[in-house]
Order: structure tokens, then sequence, then C-alpha cells
């Protein structure tokens, strides 16, 4: 790890990157409804373009990243997102009109989204031998991630004080410092410089292999990723609507109170990263025990509570959500090997995407219509990914894989 902490520095630098050109639009995204007169569904659809399109194309980015390097594939998806915050930003600068500009804006980052942050976790895969250094290395990126869902809503009120779009106008900003980093630090493993590049249909029929022996395992591993997600990004849409609408709770001190969940959810990532080694018994049972604690805490959320009890209920469920995530990564990580390990890591980001994009949608029409059912409705999926993890995830088996 001593030798590599500049690599992991910049490779932080891209979830980081990633995180605030999405994250930081939540809380804004009252204030885009008011400015340019949508409704909170179609704001919604700012965040879920954004994932949808990154669903499509990352397993592509995976195997692209097995096939030319994993390099190779970042940087030139770094500028493809940075370009995306470019007509964003031009769109809500100088149209009447902006909004369907804006999706596509999103739409391109999305793009540069699937071939980056994705890739990241075979990346620090490909950089260690040692499953307690991948480990480590992977609870860093999933802090660097959180640390970044942290900062978003600070930033995202900051800068909308200013000027409305102007957390469109500093994505290409944030992108360009990520290029820069990863192009100047992050040194390509000999081993990627060595070996020959598999062919396509060498990779499907050893992808076909992989999820012929472990496929029960992976393919719920994938789902709990995507639950994950899908509670973390919901009740963040939920609480962000609400500070306004209920609490009258705008500018930077909303910024700051969406942060409080998510504190609480990068220590517990950066402290389960540092703790589970290589165990992928500790790392099952700590999977389950975090996602019981999310459903146990939002159980009992209800909108008619106060602000400081609803923040400390989603606070213990963002730590229940955050000691999970480093596990997943690891899981899924260390239990392939390294000629498939972008295309599987692929698959499973793109289920990670998938939570975030249905999260906001789902919430906002739970909002309209079934509103006392919302956080019964977001606390019954963390118990489906607790039970999918008593159930399908074997370490004691074999422990090799899982």
């Amino acid at each position: 790890m001593e030798n590599k902490k500049l690599d992991l520095l910049a490779l932080a630098s891209i979830p980081l990157v990633m995180t605030l050109g999405n994250s930081m639009l939540i809380p804004v995204l009252p204030i885009i409804e008011k400015e340019i007169n949508i409704s909170a569904f179609q704001s919604s659809l700012i965040i879920t373009v954004y994932s949808v399109v990154a669903i499509i194309l990352i397993p592509f980015a995976g195997i692209l990243s097995d096939k030319i390097g994993r390099k190779k594939v970042i940087i030139p998806s770094l500028i493809i997102a940075g370009g995306g915050g470019v007509l964003s930003a031009f769109a809500a600068w100088s149209l009447d009109n902006p909004y369907m500009l804006i999706l596509i804006g999103r739409f391109l980052q999305g793009i540069g989204a699937s071939g980056a942050f994705p890739v990241v976790i075979p990346t620090v895969g490909d950089m260690f031998k040692d499953e307690e250094k991948v480990s480590a290395g992977l609870g860093l990126i999933e802090t660097s991630n959180t640390f970044g869902k942290v900062l978003s809503p600070i930033i995202g009120a900051l800068l909308a004080i200013w000027l409305w779009y102007l957390p469109f106008i500093s994505i290409p900003f944030f992108s360009a410092i990520a290029i820069i980093l990863v192009w100047f630090l992050v040194k390509t493993p000999k081993q990627d410089e060595e070996e020959e590049k598999p062919q396509f249909t060498e990779v499907m029929k050893k992808l076909k292999q992989v999820f012929h022996d472990n496929g029960r395992w992976l393919l719920n591993t994938f789902f709990i990723g995507c639950i994950n997600m899908f509670v973390l990004f919901g009740f963040l849409f939920h609480l962000s609507t609400l500070l306004e609408k209920q609490y009258q709770v705008e500018g930077v001190n909303k910024g700051f109170i969406l942060a409080v969940p998510l504190l609480f959810l990068c220590i517990a990532s950066y402290t389960a990263g540092k703790k589970i080694g290589k165990s992928k018994v500790v790392m099952k049972w700590t999977i389950l025990a975090g996602n019981l604690l999310a459903a146990g805490s939002l159980l009992f959320v209800n909108s008619d509570q106060s602000l400081i009890f609803i923040t400390t209920l989603l606070s213990v469920a963002g730590i229940g959500i955050g000691v999970s995530l480093p596990c997943l990564d690891a899981l899924i990580t260390e239990g392939v090997k390294k000629d498939v390990r972008g295309t599987i890591t692929s698959l499973y980001s793109s289920m990670r995407f998938l939570g975030v994009a249905a999260g906001p949608p789902v919430i906002a029409i739970l909002m309209d219509r079934f509103n006392g059912m919302l956080y019964y409705s977001l606390a019954g999926f963390s118990v489906i990914a607790a039970l999918l993890t008593f159930f399908a995830i074997k370490p004691s088996a074999e422990d090799q894989s899982a």
C-alpha cells in the first residue's frame, strides 16, 4: 500500500468527482423546478437519465478495460463527462427552455460515468496481490465516493446561491482535476503491459464460465448493491424535498442537513474497509448486519417527526449502508480472476447505477400517491437485501470465490 498511495489518491478522485457531478444536483432540484417550470418527476429525471445511460454502457466499458487497459478507458470517459457538463451549463445559461438540452448533457455525463468510476474498482484489484490491501484500497475508494456525497449537497447549495445552474458549470472543472491526477499519478501495472489482451469471444467464454461457477452469489451481490443505492438515493431525494416544503430549510443549511446521514455513511465505509480484511465470512455478516440496521431505522421514520429525529434515523440507515458497500466491493473484486474482473465489476456497477436511477422517480411517485408507505417500502427493500445476503452468499462453502 505504501508505494501506491499516489495511485490510490488519483483513483479516489474519480468517484469523488463523479459523485459531485451527480449528487450535488439533489438539493438544487427544487430550485431547478422553479427556474425552468418543471415538475418533481421531471426534475428527478435529471438524476435518472445520467444513471440509465451508465447502466447500459458500463458493461461495455468493463469489457473494453479488460481488453485495452483501465487507464485508456478512464481518461476519455472523464473527458466525455466534462463535455456533458459543458452542454448542460450552456443550455441552462443561454436558453429560455433548457430542459431537453440539460437532459442531453446529462446523457453525455452518463456515458462518461460508465467508463470512469466502475473501472476504478478492478483497477484497485489489479494493483495489489494481497487481499487485505485490496479491501483497504476499495474501502478508500468507497469512502471517497461517499465523501463526495457528503460534500455534494453543501457544494451544490453553495454554488446555487450565486447561480442556480452553477453546479452544471462546475462539472467540467472537477473532471479536469481528475484527468490530470489519473494521467500523471496512476501507473499501469507491468502485467497489463506484458500480457496479451484477450479477444472479445474469449472474454465472453470466460464470463460465461464465471457465472456458471459463481452465478448465484454474484447475481445476488449485484442485487444487494442495487438495493443499497436505491434506498440511499430514495431517502436523500425525499429528505431534500421535505426540508424545503415542510421545514422551510433552504440553501446552505439544507446542504449541511443532507450531508449529515452521508457523513455517517462515509465514516462507516472507511472503517469497514479498514477492518474487514480478507475474511469473506466477516464480509457476509457485515453486509447482513448493515442492511438490518438500515431497515430497523427506516421503519421508524415518519414525516411528522422532528427534523432532528428524522436526521438521526437516516444517519443510522446511512451507517448500515456504509458498512455494506465496501464489503460488496471486496467480495466482487476478490472473488473473480483478473482477466474478467473489469467486466464483472462493471456489471455490479451497472446494478448500483440502476438503484441510483430508480430511487428518485419511485420516491416521487410514492410521495404523490402512497406517502404513508414510503419508509415502510424502503425498510422492506433493506430486509430483502439482508435475506439475499443470508441465503445466497455462502463463503464457508467456497471461501475463495465468495
